[in-house]
């Protein structure tokens, strides 16, 4: 039986596999913190899970760096949700803290946190949104549950991870620390990203953090 105190291991999963239309150039690859931030969130992730990959469309695995693990979306043409369905599908015993890759801000303690309470019994445990009260379901964790759940949506036409999330048996967490959900989908977005770095850690970015 599934329990708090039985929970399924955790795989992690780091989502790089969007076109970035909006940024103009790949959300991935953005150095924040010394390297690129699709490698920084999936070292982020290294000590809680007993896996970790970076999802990318089936077309787009180039540029893997040594000592990270590439998965390939084998559900195409649904953005976040082929990779989420994608990581479930691989290995159907384990859950999945996903992240996406388009946020500078997160830290560790915002993932311990989320794991502390997650509750596994549910469909997926994700932060509330600070903006909408909504589920963030690129800072969530899937049990193995949520794979048939997610299966039955697509079914229904629905795409949208967090569609999936409202209907679904989730359980929902308060953030501590609403700015490490910022997702930065747009110059405007990182420059308010760069603000904050700068008023929390008193050191300049340049500019430029593109490599």
């Amino acid at each position: 039986m599934i329990s708090k105190d039985n929970p399924p291991l955790l795989n992690g999963l780091v989502l790089a596999g969007g076109k970035s239309r909006r940024m103009g150039h790949n959300k991935g690859r953005i150095n924040w913190h010394g390297k690129q931030q699709r490698f920084f969130a999936a070292d982020l992730l290294k000590p809680f899970c007993e896996n970790v990959f970076i999802s990318y469309r089936h077309d787009a695995l180039e540029g893997v760096a040594a000592g990270y693990n590439a998965l390939a979306d084998t559900f195409l043409g649904m953005g976040p949700l082929g990779g989420i369905l994608s990581a479930l599908r691989s290995d159907r015993e384990k859950a999945w803290l996903v992240v996406a890759c388009d946020l500078p801000l997160l830290d560790r303690d915002t993932l311990r946190f989320l794991i502390a309470d997650r509750l596994p019994a549910k469909v997926a445990t994700a932060y509330e949104s600070p903006l909408d009260g909504l589920p963030e379901p690129l800072i969530a964790i899937w049990e193995p549950k949520s794979y048939p759940v997610l299966l039955h949506f697509l079914g229904e036409g629905i795409t949208c991870p967090r569609k999936v999330l409202i209907n679904a048996d989730t359980h929902l967490v308060k953030p501590r620390n609403p700015d490490a959900l910022l997702n930065v989908n747009t110059p405007d977005d990182a420059a308010t990203a760069r603000e904050i770095m700068q008023r929390t850690a008193g050191n300049p970015l340049p500019k430029k953090q593109q490599e």
